[in-house]
């Protein structure tokens, strides 16, 4: 049992997803982030940047919180934030899904929108613009903030090596890289053999499904000398896999964990031949149902990339 929303963060389950490939000894199992409070991983990051400020002196009580975001951690931090008293502003695209900025809504933050064809690097300029023009604005800044990758060296990366303590390969979506250098240090440090890899859109698909290091701007909390490989996905594989997990696996997740999931399915089969048993952890990162109005769980859905084109999907 657990005293309010914010102390049920994390702890989520690892799901067996080994059986798209038959007769393989490289088992994939998907970390299932959509279980936490507002649905993704950003919960973590989001509990991590506001309980770092309040030890810092950084946030005071009745203060607020401006951060620039597609959706999901703006998402936590409003949950958050609502519970602790801090009024939260949230700059986000204009072309993010409907249910987000119905759900930041319904947890009480300001949303205040940046053009929409420009994507998250706008968010943040405007976001920076903001708080130049209001320095009584407390701004995590996510990107650039080391308690982002904190949140997942402590926890997330503790609770794979707790489930599964012969993995082998560690998949996450190149997005803050937050999570990617917070569970890869985890586990360099639990063994220096294991894997880290990122996936990353392909450059030239429109679909901002993560980040595309091609995009120009590399978050300061990301080195990319810590990974282990990136693998470039294309918007369709992302789409085809998202579905395809929630027919065959029952398993309801967002775009982002599609392109994830290819990717360990393109490591499966690459090393299906292999005499040893590889393990890989796949994270799913945030739940399908804030992408519904997408349509793209319909059974009848037919990919066209210029449906897609200009849409924040991370």
């Amino acid at each position: 049992m657990v005293d309010n929303s914010i102390q049920s963060i994390g702890n989520t389950p690892l799901i067996d997803l080994s059986n798209f490939i038959k007769e393989s000894n490289v088992k994939i199992y998907g970390k299932l982030e959509s279980v936490n409070p507002t649905g993704s991983v950003k919960d973590r990051a989001a509990r991590s940047l506001i309980v770092d400020a309040e030890k810092k002196g950084l946030l005071k009580s009745g203060g607020t919180i401006l951060e620039p975001t597609s959706g999901n951690t703006g998402l936590g931090i409003a949950m958050i934030g609502r519970q602790k008293g801090y009024q939260v502003k949230v700059v986000m695209p204009e072309s993010v899904p409907p249910e987000r900025v119905q759900l930041l809504e319904a947890f009480g933050a300001e949303v205040i929108f940046s053009a929409h064809d420009k994507g998250t690097n706008e968010s943040i300029a405007l976001a920076k613009e903001i708080a130049e023009d209001n320095p009584n604005f407390y701004m995590p800044y996510q990107y650039g903030n080391e308690a982002n990758p904190k949140a997942h060296y402590l926890t997330t990366g503790p609770e794979i090596i707790r489930d599964l303590p012969n993995v082998n390969i560690f998949v996450a979506g190149l997005g803050t890289g937050g999570t990617l250098m917070g569970v890869g240090r985890c586990l360099k440090e639990y063994n220096p053999e294991i894997k880290i890899v990122a996936t990353a859109p392909h450059p030239d698909d429109k679909i901002q499904a993560l980040r595309a290091i091609e995009d120009g701007y590399i978050p300061p909390i990301l080195d990319l000398d810590k990974l282990d490989a990136r693998i470039l996905i294309e918007a369709e594989e992302a789409f085809y896999w998202t579905r395809k997990l929630l027919t065959d696996a029952g398993v309801f997740v967002g775009v982002s964990s599609g392109a994830t999931f290819a990717t360990a399915i393109k490591l499966q089969e690459k090393l299906k031949n292999s005499e040893s048993q590889c393990n890989i952890v796949v994270m799913l990162a945030d739940g399908g149902w804030k992408y519904l109005s997408t349509g793209i769980y319909s059974e009848n859905y037919t990919f066209k990339q210029s449906e897609i084109e200009g849409k924040t999907w991370w």
